[in-house]
């Protein structure tokens, strides 16, 4: 396995230490890091799903729009924030495996290392009311 950059490893720690449901991912998707409540929102520990693929973490949360139909992949905020290098954010609703469906609201937005390099983005994640 590769050795992450710095400023990926510095934002582990500091999503580490948060109280908020943070995601990391690398710069081709794979999901590499979600928080303590980011488990709570998904349903999952990471020590159980380790790191993901972007279809895996696309799709496996069964994302859906307020009438029911499936957000693709490539909507998804991460997936802007990954493919345009820019901030994203939307609204939707996922469900958790541990069962129940919860509506979230994400904003993401790219890691831009020195020299302009992409590193990957960041997913802050809020559990919204229905």
């Amino acid at each position: 396995m590769p050795q992450k950059a710095i400023e990926v490893i510095l934002t582990r720690q500091l999503a580490s230490c948060l109280a908020m449901p943070i995601i990391i991912a690398s710069p081709d998707g794979t999901l590499i890091y979600y928080n303590d409540s980011a488990e709570r929102v998904f349903g999952l520990r990471f020590a159980e799903s380790g790191e993901m693929t972007p279809l895996e973490w696309s799709t496996k949360f069964d994302p859906t729009d307020g009438n029911g139909a499936p957000v693709p992949p490539e909507d998804l905020p991460l997936s802007v924030a990954l493919a345009e290098h820019r901030p994203a954010h939307g609204s939707f609703w996922i469900r958790g495996l541990d069962g129940p469906r919860r509506r979230i609201a994400v904003t993401a937005f790219p890691i831009i290392g020195q020299a302009e390099r992409a590193l990957g983005a960041v997913a802050i994640i809020w559990e919204t009311a229905e």
